[in-house]
């Protein structure tokens, strides 16, 4: 791996120039601007725990092309046991840094492209799987981190992609030749884009005949010509841009996952960075197990994050003197509970998980659409269990300013102390940790990040087989099958 640790992460990403706004103005070093600084941060602990002898397991992996050592977020699952070992590696980032560490997306397009392409060749005749094998091998090499770019603007919802008043709403090819094609159009929700080096376009949904020019896959670096990046606004941003330390709750790291609009105007791609080109037969296979595999991980980064909340909230009070009360051990007690619960899911999906014609393993899509399910439910209820016990003072915590005053802190640290020992500070601190952890932009991502819940239901209804539980029912009960 050419990139070994987190500060040789963040020197690669000052040689290379994203066209990058924020708030209307161009982002010149996503390493230091306090907008994106922080998300740049969470990403290098991937690095940094790859050189950790505790972590480094977990962090990197034996490539099955090559036979170096390489990250596991650039590695094609080729076992179980690799599936296990990124779960437990998701929860470690999600307790180091309390927030999203990105390169999930980019690692889940990776294992679904490269499954795919085999199944396109052997259908096709056609050399997409060689292409991103050479591609993937340069990625594990310098271990560079790839946003994975799937869901588009998608305008008109009642509409398709080839239907859409404006055709930019879904990125489409609208230029080919010998040499490559041109591509227009936009990805949402780009988590990690501004801090990328590379972009692996993927189509959002299943594709008809009529939608040929939409099903493309490709990579891109992140400042190729034609591509632009919108990073979007966050909870509390206004105070970590005028670096308000203490009331952003985590200093260090994001509040997500540093999401951005990736606008792509006429943008070229090599034929050799080209591995789908209008087979909509593909699409869906290739959107299902980008799903299955992207759900899978938030029984796992999420445990993580609600691991440091339950943390932060029995850390409170203690400060408050409420830890010894029986309302406040129970509402813990269920924290953990919700949070392990979760971690099985993914733990299972994991277990579960089975070959694909590639070699590559697939997790088990049932029990990932039911993990991220959960998701959507537990983490809301863990975060209303933390600000329960909390309390109310969250809301209306003065400001860092106010503490460090020389006219009002003393009044804020005598009013806002607890019990005798425990610094004020300490008690601030620790309750804009929660602000940070339960307000706004963390758990819309737990509710709508790799899918809306409606997406998962849809799919558990279609994994669910209910002919055989029809089966299952008539045959304990003497039915004819027929009937």
């Amino acid at each position: 791996m050419k990139l070994k640790n987190g500060a040789e992460y963040m020197e690669s990403l000052r040689k290379i120039k994203p066209s990058v706004y924020y708030k209307g103005e161009k982002i010149l070093d996503v390493t230091r601007h306090p907008a994106t600084a922080p998300h740049v941060r969470a990403a290098a602990m991937t690095y940094a725990l790859a050189s950790d002898e505790e972590y480094r397991d977990l962090a990197t992996a034996t490539s099955h092309l090559t036979g170096r050592t390489i990250s596991r977020f650039t590695h094609v699952h080729q076992n179980v046991e690799d599936l296990i070992k990124k779960v437990k590696l998701l929860r470690v980032l999600g307790q180091k840094t309390g927030t999203c560490f990105q390169r999930c997306v980019g690692f889940d397009g990776i294992n679904s492209v490269y499954s795919v392409t085999y199944e396109m060749d052997k259908k096709n005749g056609s050399d997409y799987f060689e292409r991103f094998k050479d591609w993937l091998v340069h990625i594990q090499d310098e271990n560079f981190m790839v946003v994975g770019a799937m869901t588009d603007p998608k305008g008109d919802r009642s509409k398709g992609p080839a239907d859409q008043p404006d055709p930019d709403q879904y990125v489409h090819i609208v230029d080919r030749s010998s040499d490559g094609i041109v591509i227009r159009g936009a990805k949402l929700h780009m988590t990690g884009g501004v801090n990328s080096h590379e972009i692996l376009v993927m189509p959002t949904t299943t594709m008809d005949e009529q939608a040929k020019d939409y099903a493309v896959t490709c990579a891109i670096p992140v400042d190729a010509p034609g591509i632009t990046m919108i990073f979007g606004r966050q909870t509390s941003d206004d105070r970590r841009d005028k670096l308000e330390r203490i009331d952003t709750g985590k200093p260090a790291f994001g509040a997500v996952g540093g999401e951005a609009l990736i606008a792509f105007e006429d943008v070229f791609v090599p034929k050799e960075r080209i591995f789908m080109d209008g087979e909509t037969d593909f699409t869906n296979s290739l959107v299902y197990r980008f799903a299955a595999h992207h759900r899978a991980n938030y029984g796992a980064c999420k445990t993580g994050l609600m691991d440091v909340l339950t943390g932060a909230v029995t850390y409170l009070a203690q400060a408050q003197g409420t830890a010894g009360a029986s309302h406040v051990k129970d509402k813990i007690t269920e924290m953990i509970h919700l949070s392990e619960t979760l971690y099985c899911s993914s733990i299972a999906c994991s277990a579960e998980g089975f070959p694909t014609e590639s070699g590559a393993f697939m997790v088990d899509t049932m029990l990932a659409n039911v993990c991220k399910q959960n998701v959507t439910r537990f983490h809301f209820e863990v975060a209303r269990l933390a600000l329960d016990l909390a309390g109310g003072f969250i809301a209306t915590l003065p400001s860092q300013y106010d503490l460090e005053s020389e006219d009002v802190g003393h009044l804020v640290k005598k009013y806002f102390s607890g019990v005798e020992g425990i610094p004020t500070e300490h008690r601030i601190k620790i309750a804009r940790l929660i602000e940070a952890m339960t307000g706004g932009t963390a758990l819309v991502e737990s509710m709508h990040g790799a899918g809306s819940p409606q997406a998962q239901r849809i799919m558990i209804l279609r994994e669910g087989d209910l002919g055989k539980k029809i089966k299952l029912a008539k045959a304990l009960l003497g039915i004819p099958q027929e009937n």
